[in-house]
């Protein structure tokens, strides 16, 4: 797990650095900082609007008397979203923004949602998690 943590934050990074000089070649230096700059400011303001709506879904499930479980795995996802679109760089901009779309959000917790139970199935999840009341 450490091996791919540490592969998931160099290459990625280096990956991130060579697109944004190849466009940098291609576009120009001033246009492909200001292109990070806009994508920055416009995934603050998409994050904070899904971040909202989020919260009020789960203030509704709460006065209702459900568990927010799915909003509360949207409000992950949405933080996932927000770490992404402040780190500079085209992929984890796409990436960030992909995951504000409802949709797509929606595909990506099928799946991740799939794979816990496949690795819960397989006896390779572990959970710590304690419950105190």
């Amino acid at each position: 797990m450490i091996f791919k943590l540490v592969l998931l934050f160099t290459v990625i990074p280096f990956i991130e650095l060579a697109l944004l000089i190849k466009i940098g070649t291609i576009i120009g230096t001033f246009d492909t900082i200001l292109l990070i700059i806009i994508t920055g400011l416009l995934g603050a303001v998409m994050v904070r609007a899904a971040g909202i709506q989020c919260l009020f879904r789960i203030q509704e499930n709460l006065r209702s008397g459900t568990i927010p479980t799915e909003e509360l795995f949207n409000g992950v996802l949405i933080l996932i979203a927000g770490a992404l679109l402040i780190t500079p760089g085209l992929i984890t901009d796409g990436t960030g923004f992909i995951l504000l779309i409802r949709p797509t959000r929606e595909f990506v917790k099928k799946y991740i949602k799939k794979w816990i139970k496949s690795k819960i199935k397989q006896g390779k999840f572990n959970s710590n998690i304690q419950i105190h009341l």
